[in-house]
């Protein structure tokens, strides 16, 4: 048996699947693709989580582009995170090209273009169905570690949630907590320190101007009704394909706070909402995080951990979250340990600190006997890479070289004129684009204020008025002797003393 022949049912074995798969491509052998040689992927491990990861224009967003057209065609849903802008053509075919062509002869499959039904999400003033999460949704303890704030600013945190959830005050945006805040240091003060302990102003403050941080960033667009149902994220059109859920970033690269705060945020609320999943042999929902880096360098010490234990709890919900950036070292190491699949575009060895982490990234796969993997992964060409994941039975595949297949959509932006014929054929953005403002904490609070201290002249009004009273009785009450000379009698005494000496 040849070198060639033997690598070949090498790559079957270990990518074979008996249930449902995603194909990505045909593995290579040097520079060679050894047609048919299919680079498998299993349905059932994809809530196993995952990295796409490589240099700038090695691939990376072709091959999210891919893994998201297969698993809409396979009815599952998907979440995409556009922070580059270049993933609304999943809604339209692809124009096809010969280079097209010859690539998928040599992978052995044939190409067929497609287009798949796509949803438009946006955090910010931009087109598309809006994203909020009110401020009790998140809660005390989330709101505490997206805010970075200490134990002791915590504590006062989860006393002004409780004191709203015992008076019936809502808090639906930034603006009901800052009121919150400001009634718990002025006017309220003396009725939260009864109930509930000494609140420090110089905490409030603090926490105030995290507040304001994240208000800054564009948190008061997110913070808000109506809520966004993540039930929404997993439907299927009439055709049966998985809706591909397009999250319009472009705006908040600069933003990265609101950015780990959207994504925690969905996160725990998908964790706590969707049923376990058990083995179902496919995942309900997959999320692809792009420019990953961008929630990981931000992030305070408490929101790592925090987004670590849901990556960890969260694949029991049939969720799978796949991390896209470029180098490997982008996402924390406990978060990768918990990846079951790897796609590896090519690495750039420009700096002996570029040669560092190649070596690192190439000690992250398996040990292969037909690759030099840190030599490959600088060799790759774009739309190759270094594949190693999952087989059914959750043992790692063999590391394989691999020509990816071409997307079935358009590798392009829609057209400004197309993008709005796209959100206008939505069947959820009219709910959720509707602007609602109801009575909640900011109103309510408003109003006690302004009632106390309606009280409070009235008060004052009825002590005024009480004070003249008072005066008026003490001028009108005569003194004796005033009483006694002005009395008719002395009066009568006085004149006839002096009639008597005029006589």
């Amino acid at each position: 048996m040849s070198k060639k022949d033997e690598f070949f049912d090498y790559i079957n074995e270990g990518y074979k699947a008996k249930g449902e798969y995603i194909t990505l491509g045909s593995a290579m052998l040097g520079e060679e693709t050894v047609t048919e040689a299919f680079v498998n992927i299993p349905l059932k491990t994809l809530n196993r989580h995952g990295l796409i990861a490589g240099a700038t224009g090695t691939g990376k967003t072709k091959t999210l582009q891919v893994l998201a057209e297969n698993l809409s065609e396979k009815g599952i849903p998907v979440l995409l995170m556009d922070v580059k802008g270049d993933l609304s053509g999943l809604a339209k075919a692809s124009p096809g090209h010969a280079k097209i062509d010859e690539r998928h002869a040599k992978i052995g499959l044939p190409f067929e273009a497609k287009g798949f039904p796509v949803e438009i999400l946006t955090l910010s003033e931009q087109d598309g169905t809006r994203l909020r999460a009110t401020v009790s949704e998140f809660g005390p303890v989330l709101l505490s570690r997206i805010l970075d704030l200490t134990e002791t600013q915590s504590g006062i945190v989860a006393i002004l949630f409780k004191y709203c959830d015992d008076n019936k005050l809502p808090l639906l945006d930034l603006k009901d907590f800052k009121k919150v805040l400001q009634y718990a240091t002025q006017e309220g003060k003396k009725e939260l320190e009864s109930e509930y302990g000494r609140i420090s102003t110089s905490s409030t403050g603090s926490i105030l101007r995290k507040v304001v941080e994240i208000e800054q960033q564009g948190g008061e667009l997110f913070f808000g009704e109506r809520s966004f149902e993540v039930s929404d994220l997993t439907r299927v059109d009439d055709n049966g394909k998985g809706m591909i859920s397009v999250l319009r970033l472009t705006d908040i690269q600069d933003k990265p706070k609101l950015f780990s705060t959207f994504m925690l945020q969905l996160l725990a609320e998908i964790y706590d909402t969707f049923p376990e999943q058990g083995d179902s042999g496919r995942p309900e929902l997959v999320l692809f995080i792009d420019e990953a880096h961008l929630i990981f360098n931000e992030a305070s010490k408490a929101l790592l951990n925090q987004i670590e234990s849901i990556v960890k709890l969260i694949r029991s919900k049939g969720v799978g979250i796949y991390f896209v950036t470029q180098n490997p070292k982008d996402v924390p190491s406990d978060v990768l340990s918990q990846l079951g699949l790897k796609i590896q575009h090519a690495l750039r060895a420009f700096t002996a600190n570029d040669r560092k982490a190649i070596k690192l990234t190439a000690e992250n796969y398996p040990d292969s006997d037909y690759y030099d993997t840190a030599e490959v992964l600088t060799q790759l060409g774009i739309g190759e890479a270094l594949v190693s994941c999952l087989n059914e039975k959750g043992i790692p595949t063999p590391l394989a070289r691999t020509m990816l297949r071409a997307p079935m959509s358009r590798m392009d932006v829609l057209t400004d004129k197309e993008l709005k014929e796209l959100i206008a054929q939505s069947k959820i953005a009219k709910k959720y684009n509707e602007e609602i403002d109801r009575e909640s904490a900011y109103e309510l609070l408003g109003e006690k204020i302004e009632r106390a201290e309606e009280l409070e002249v009235k008060e004052k009004e009825e002590k005024s008025k009480k004070s003249r009273k008072t005066s008026t009785r003490s001028s009108t009450r005569m003194n004796p002797i005033v009483k006694l000379l002005t009395s008719a009698t002395f009066m009568r005494g006085v004149l006839g003393i002096l009639k008597k000496a005029m006589k």
